[in-house]
């Protein structure tokens, strides 16, 4: 009973570790200008992150001090807590698989059209009675602002594949439009305005740009999915840890009660 409790503990103890990564995740995608706009998509990973540690701190100290009590609740809080993340995983590889970005010939980054992205997005994310409250606070964020320090020539900025999908799709017009660029978010001459219906919405009030614009909500998308699909990553490494954690753990569990049912036998058959 003794081995089994002990492996218990050190099995908990992994788990419980598997919970920093969880909770880091969260925190860096919850730390993103864009994600602290989007409220929605913030904290649900933190959360879970610091659910399941708190789940295996109760299952260490119930394995460390055999109480058997605490080990049961620990086995099925952990049950549901690792399905919640699953759902998690497979619900944000779902509503992220869509990419609507697309290559632009001669420059280094990627536009954005919103109609790649998948509904989910579309309808919780950058819906028009959404849309107000995130344009202004991505025009509070430094996002924009930031490009003016990195890039000073036209080439520098076109051949840069650092520019973030937000950047791309806030910070300056659709190339179709045929701005001149004089700074990464200063365009002047456009020679096509009848390409894209945001041609006509951009502007060069630092306060507005193309805020306005539908390459503005594909690129918040475009952040998002990325984003999300780097933390997936770490995420389903942690989820399958933990699932190999729990499943010996709940041998160990169900050995530990059957040699404690066989030892309490024999002591009554004495």
């Amino acid at each position: 009973m003794a081995l089994a409790n002990n492996l218990t503990a050190i099995l908990n103890l992994l788990a419980l570790l598997c919970s920093i990564p969880i909770t880091a995740s969260g925190i860096w995608l919850a730390s993103k200008p864009d994600n602290e706009c989007v409220n929605l998509l913030r904290w649900p990973v933190v959360v879970l992150g610091v659910l399941i540690l708190v789940v295996s701190a109760t299952g260490f100290i119930g394995a460390y001090k055999y109480k058997e009590t605490l080990l049961a609740v620990y086995l099925c809080c952990m049950a549901i807590l690792i399905g919640l993340l699953l759902v998690v995983l497979i619900f944000a590889f779902v509503v992220t698989r869509p990419d609507g970005s697309y290559q632009v010939p001669g420059r280094g980054y990627k536009e954005y059209r919103v109609e790649g992205f998948s509904d989910w997005l579309k309808e919780n994310v950058v819906d028009s009675k959404n849309w107000v409250r995130l344009r202004a606070c991505l025009a509070d964020t430094n996002v924009c602002p930031k490009l003016n320090q990195e890039f000073i020539t036209a080439d520098q900025f076109y051949s840069s594949s650092k520019i973030t999908p937000l950047q791309s799709g806030c910070c300056k017009p659709p190339t179709a439009c045929g701005y001149n660029f004089v700074n990464p978010t200063l365009w002047l001459n456009p020679s096509n305005m009848a390409a894209d219906a945001d041609c006509y919405l951009w502007s060069n009030d630092q306060s507005q740009l193309c805020y306005n614009c539908n390459s503005c909500k594909a690129g918040l998308l475009g952040n998002l999915r990325k984003e999300w699909r780097k933390a997936n990553l770490i995420l389903i490494i942690t989820v399958v840890v933990l699932i190999w954690v729990y499943v010996i753990a709940c041998s160990a569990f169900r050995n530990a009660q059957t040699e404690d049912l066989f030892r309490k036998y024999k002591q009554g058959g004495v």
